[in-house]
This record gives structure tokens, sequence and C-alpha cells, in this order.
């Protein structure tokens, strides 16, 4: 039990780590102003770590890892690229982070919660990059 809950803990925050950097380099080419960029570019960074971390692990239980849901990125890929083309100020860009940080944010807790079993290095890992988001959304606020 122990092994199959790391393996998909590992998994869920691997897909979260792919998201949030694909969502990160969604915005970038829209932001302006040289705080909010050095803030996402700081998160991109951490989630380009945490991502090689979870891959590492992955690798030593002969698991290539979880993609986001393609519908699931797709659909923030649109809602990104509309709202930004309708109003591509950086307050656009920290609201949509903001919403993306924090249905991160629910969705590894919940991973948390649902796989108890897993090993403390791989819900550290999961806490870490809960961290990365909390830390993203709190200091992008004065953009909202």
């Amino acid at each position: 039990m122990i092994e199959q809950d790391t393996i998909r803990l590992l998994r869920e925050c691997d897909s979260g780590a792919k998201m949030g950097i694909s969502a990160l380099s969604d915005v970038m080419g829209f932001v302006k102003n040289d705080k909010l960029k050095s803030s996402l570019t700081e998160s991109m960074s951490s989630n380009h770590r945490i991502e090689k971390e979870l891959q590492a692990k992955l690798r030593g239980f002969h698991d290539d890892g979880k993609e986001p849901h393609p519908v699931a990125k797709s659909m923030s890929w649109l809602k990104t690229n509309f709202r930004l083309m309708m109003n591509g100020t950086d307050s656009t860009v920290a609201d949509l982070i903001t919403d993306g940080c924090n249905m991160g944010i629910k969705s590894l807790n919940r991973y948390l919660n649902e796989y108890t079993a897993a090993d403390e290095d791989s819900k550290q890992i999961a806490r870490d990059l809960i961290g990365t988001e909390e830390r993203l959304a709190f200091e992008i606020r004065e953009f909202l």
C-alpha cells in the first residue's frame, strides 16, 4: 500500500507541476511589470526543480509520471488566451495565475489526504509544491 500510494501521489504532483509550468509559460509574454515577471519566473524555476525531483523519484519506481489531462490543459489554455486577448493586463495575468494556484493547492491537499500511506519524502515533495503555489498566489496579490 505504501508504494502504491507513493506512486499515485508522485504522479499527481508530476501532473500538477507540469500544469503549473505550462500555465506560467502561457502568460509570460503578456506580463509588463518586472516584479510580477520576476515572481512568475521564480515560481516557474521552483516548479522545474520540483519536476526534476519528481521525475527522479518516479524513475526509481520505473514510472514515467503523469501528464496533465488533455482536456484540462486545453481548457486552461483557451481560458487564458481568451481572457488575455480581451484584456492583456498584469491584473488579468495575476487573476488567472491566482485561480490556477488555488486549484493546484486544493487538488494537491486532496491528494495528500487521499494517499496517506505515501512515504514521507513524497509527501514533502507535495508540500513543497503546495508551498510554491501558496507563495506565488501571495506575492502576486498586489497585481489583482
